[in-house]
């Protein structure tokens, strides 16, 4: 798994405790995963139809640097499946991972799913692109 992406985590960021909001680290999970998934398929107009499991593991504070890490789980005709795991920069633990997060391309025009044309295989050999 490549770490490919990092934010700043400030006091908007922030719950009643003091610690990283879990909306705010889904709604970042949601937009990496989505920014990954385009580059690697090539194509924008994708949607997100699910995310599995989450696991929150550890807290982040303000001023703490969280990294992303991402990869592709597998490929389907319409859809690819993305795993990501986002961790403290500084510590490298683990704050959370969304396992199966399902993106569906879709046709612009009519909303309605539609191929995109790659394979797990081309992916796997391609360079992973950064976001």
């Amino acid at each position: 798994m490549r770490f490919l992406s990092r934010r700043l985590v400030m006091p908007n960021d922030l719950n009643f405790a003091g610690s990283l909001f879990g909306g705010r680290i889904l709604e970042w999970i949601d937009e990496e995963a989505y920014i990954f998934a385009a580059c690697q398929l090539g194509h924008k107009s994708l949607v997100t139809k699910h995310i599995g499991a989450i696991a929150f593991e550890t807290s982040a504070y303000q001023g703490d640097v969280v990294e992303f890490g991402l990869e592709v789980k597998a490929v389907g005709t319409t859809s690819i499946i993305v795993t990501c795991v986002v961790r403290n920069k500084q510590t490298k633990q683990n704050i959370c991972v969304a396992d199966d997060i399902v993106f569906v391309h879709i046709d612009p025009e009519t909303r309605t799913p539609q191929p995109h044309g790659k394979t797990k295989a081309q992916l796997d050999a391609m360079p992973i692109t950064a976001p």
